[in-house]
């Protein structure tokens, strides 16, 4: 950069109170332990205390916090390593959920840590232990602590795949002296839309530093698959089958009542249900009870214990699982106020991609779904039960997944950009 970034109040404020936070820090991950919410393993991770050795050579530090967000990083990780020999990658998230998800998928020689909170005293020891070359961080989470200490030791900071609706945009303007100063630390912000670039270029970030790339979901690898795939596909054959994954409370009677019409035409179909939630499991079954459907809780072996009319997936990571095996996929979301979830990674496995009408989190994802012709709008439980029974439905698979290769080359292309920062002349 050509000048230091300031420090003005808010972030100096900021700083001054994570001085002031480590006890309460302390209680809070205590407690979060003692609910299941940390890993057992792990959890010191959070303090900053590594659970693996730091490479030889130069690394680079991925952060991204949701799964879908962590998600969308494996691709980008296997890319730098494969542009650059020798490269480590660290990959960090804040969920036990996340890191579940992302364990599979990550390219070999990776490493996953959790990403301490942000005290002094804990980030001092991630960042001495793993000296990072290159710091990316994903989407939205900006952890102002670290980024100071980053910028203080010279260490390059790119954000990618950035997203920001009018509303986040309006509710950061609030606190506007903290985040502008919290965005001038980046050397390249990557956005995934151009509304997206407006607003952080309003935070005074020059448009030099801001290019607008697209979204890093629509080209993230496939999920991983699981070894049980053919047991599972021997168990199911014959029957019709589809999955509403990523499903939340408010929208799942209504996939219940979609399932109900699609056996009164077809007895032997099969409902594969994914709760956003897998610890919602029970009761995402009793829902479907309730709407007078026989279902059952996948084992952790996903061989379905007999031939209920929905089985209901119950840990994460599986999902590659299940893209794999249903021709059909609701993604969830998208029938309550949630706004939608990736439909990326159907589209990655060949499924054709049923949503609701709430998808502003990806709607220019689903529009260019749409202008393809690989994705339909359902708006209730009949319409829902219609698209699965419709036979018009299927073509949408080829269109869906040619959509999704089409976007493959955006990781290897980023690489190339985040690299320059590090190796100037690539």
């Amino acid at each position: 950069m050509a000048e230091p970034p300031r420090t003005g109040p808010a972030l100096r404020a900021w700083l001054a109170l994570t001085h002031l936070a480590g006890p309460v820090a302390r209680r809070h991950l205590r407690a979060r332990l003692a609910r299941g919410k940390e890993d057992p393993d792990r959890w010191h991770e959070k303090r900053g205390v590594p659970s693996a050795a730091r490479p030889e050579g130069p690394l680079v530090w991925l952060h991204a916090v949701g799964v879908g967000e962590v998600l969308a990083l494996p691709g980008l990780a296997r890319a730098l390593m494969e542009e650059r020999p020798g490269l480590s990658v660290l990959v960090t998230s804040s969920s036990r959920t996340s890191a579940e998800a992302l364990a599979p998928n990550l390219p070999a020689g990776a490493i996953h840590q959790f990403l301490p909170l942000d005290i002094p005293r804990w980030r001092r020891r991630f960042l001495d232990h793993w000296r990072p070359d290159l710091s990316v961080w994903a989407e939205r989470d900006l952890w102002p602590g670290f980024l100071a200490d980053l910028s203080r030791r010279g260490i390059p900071t790119a954000l990618v795949n950035a997203r920001m609706d009018a509303a986040s945009a309006r509710g950061k303007a609030r606190a506007r002296g903290l985040f502008a100063d919290l965005y001038a630390r980046f050397a390249l912000i990557e956005t995934q839309d151009a509304a997206t670039a407006r607003h952080i270029a309003g935070f005074g970030v020059p448009e030099s530093r801001i290019a607008v790339t697209g979204s890093l979901k629509t080209a993230a690898a496939p999920l991983a698959d699981r070894p049980e795939r053919a047991a599972v596909a021997a168990a199911l054959a014959g029957r019709r089958l589809w999955l509403a994954a990523s499903t939340h409370p408010a929208e799942e009677p209504a996939v219940a009542e979609a399932h109900r019409r699609v056996l009164a035409a077809d007895p032997a179909a099969c409902l594969i249900l994914a709760p956003r939630d897998p610890a919602a499991a029970p009761a995402a079954a009793a829902t479907l009870a309730r709407g007078g459907i026989d279902a059952e809780v996948l084992p952790p072996s996903n061989l379905p214990p007999r031939p209920a009319q929905a089985l209901v997936v119950a840990r994460i990571g599986q999902m590659g699982l299940w893209y794999r095996l249903a021709p059909v996929a609701f993604v969830g979301g998208s029938l309550d106020a949630t706004g939608g979830h990736n439909p990326w990674e159907p589209a990655r496995l060949d499924c054709a991609i049923l949503h609701g009408p709430e998808v502003r989190n990806f709607a220019a994802d689903y529009a260019a779904l749409h202008a393809a012709g690989a994705a339909r709008e359902v708006r209730d439980a009949a319409a829902l039960a219609a698209a699965v029974l419709d036979p018009a439905t299927l073509a949408m698979r080829p269109r869906a997944a040619a959509l999704a290769e089409a976007n493959a080359a955006l990781p290897r292309e980023m690489a190339r950009r985040l690299l320059a920062l590090i190796e100037p002349g690539r």
